[in-house]
């Protein structure tokens, strides 16, 4: 299978599409009876919004001559030893013959709180980074080769991820990228220096808003870090293993 943009873009519509779609029918569940959290906290607990981005792995893995049971991505197989703490969930793995061959994790943020997670998103994406290089170093994954290390992310497209962020500086200057950067920005610029600081191999960074995306409409703020160089990365990476 020939994988090119038109493959990838509908590859991501439809991861969209379910992302949304899950989102609404487990807040409609929940309004239904009556139990709802907090806020929009409905449809976060629900889980599965991310299956769809998952899904669309499995098939870039088949592309990629990968066989169906060295591809997890159920719960309990999806722990790694790691080195500052015993072991990390991913959220998608590929060990074919005992070699680790790719570690994704692929995480989303809607409204009204941006600011409340911001940091702890990417806190989490740089530690569990960092933790899997350094086990990685003192040979935790027996034999494997390095591994392909991927953080895709979707962001709602809303006025509050796009206004202008202010930030505080009572003792130095913050880098002048972030100065008046809106949240969406900011996550643009983070999956941006998560490759150029080589934390990992490729980054996608998508935004859809709530109305269209049930549509599985999308946006890419920048190219270098869109869902078709991610894919490409990652076929190439698999497509090169030979066990």
């Amino acid at each position: 299978m020939t994988l090119n943009e038109r493959k990838t873009g509908a590859l991501a519509r439809k991861a969209v599409m379910h992302f949304w779609q899950v989102r609404e029918a487990q807040a409609s569940k929940q309004r239904e009876s009556g139990k709802t959290d907090q806020g929009f906290r409905a449809a976060v607990t629900g889980g599965a919004q991310m299956n769809g981005f998952i899904e669309a792995l499995k098939e870039l893995a088949d592309i990629g001559r990968i066989p169906q049971e060295a591809i997890y991505t159920k719960s309990r197989f999806l722990e790694l030893p790691g080195f500052f703490r015993p072991t990390k969930e991913w959220d998608f793995l590929i060990v074919w013959d005992d070699v680790l061959l790719a570690a994704i994790e692929a995480k989303s943020q809607v409204g009204p709180s941006f600011g409340n997670n911001f940091n702890n998103r990417t806190e989490e994406a740089m530690g569990s980074a960092l933790d899997l290089w350094t086990a990685f170093r003192e040979k935790a994954y027996k034999h494997s080769i390095r591994p392909w290390l991927g953080y895709l992310f979707l962001l709602e497209d809303c006025p509050q991820s796009q206004k202008p962020v202010s930030v505080r500086e009572p003792h130095f200057e913050v880098f002048p990228e972030f100065r008046g950067a809106s949240y969406a920005k900011r996550y643009e610029i983070f999956c941006e220096k998560l490759i150029l600081e080589r934390h990992y191999d490729a980054t996608a960074f998508l935004t859809s808003k709530r109305e269209e995306g049930i549509s599985g409409q999308y946006s890419q703020p920048c190219a270098d870090i869109s869902f078709h160089r991610f894919s490409v990365s990652l076929v190439s990476h698999l497509k090169g293993y030979q066990p």
